[in-house]
């Protein structure tokens, strides 16, 4: 059997990034350590932090990466939709989102599929938030 597992995720600065899934998604904080001293950086560099995110009910992750180069925030799928977030309960979720302040591109719209909106991470990459459905 095979699963995906945690993927990589860039960012502006992490806790940023932290304060966006925790706060405005309900993600959870899975792990947040800085390198131990058995790994040290390379001269010159401060320690590596690895913050792990992901939703509460498991499943994969996002590792959270600062981006090297500001040009690739908010291109990781090429302008396209890259994550597609799934809810139980879209109209709580979506206030939630409101409340925190995340950029909707459009209002919620109702498909064969269930109910979806295309949002936005702060970094300008688009997501979808759907309940599917039942």
């Amino acid at each position: 059997m095979l699963q995906l597992g945690d993927v990589t995720y860039l960012v502006r600065d992490l806790d940023e990034a932290i304060a966006f899934f925790v706060e405005a998604l309900g993600f959870e904080v899975r792990s947040d350590e800085v390198r131990s001293d058995e790994v040290r950086a390379p001269e010159g560099q401060p320690q590596r932090r690895r913050v792990v995110v992901g939703p509460d009910g498991g499943g994969a992750g996002f590792v959270l990466k600062v981006a090297p180069e500001s040009d690739a925030l908010g291109r990781q799928a090429g302008g396209g939709v890259a994550f597609f977030l799934r809810t139980d309960d879209f109209a709580a979720q979506h206030a939630r989102m409101l409340a925190h302040r995340v950029t909707f591109r459009e209002a919620p719209r109702h498909e064969p599929y269930g109910t979806v909106a295309v949002f936005e991470d702060p970094y300008g990459q688009p997501w979808d938030l759907i309940e599917p459905s039942a």
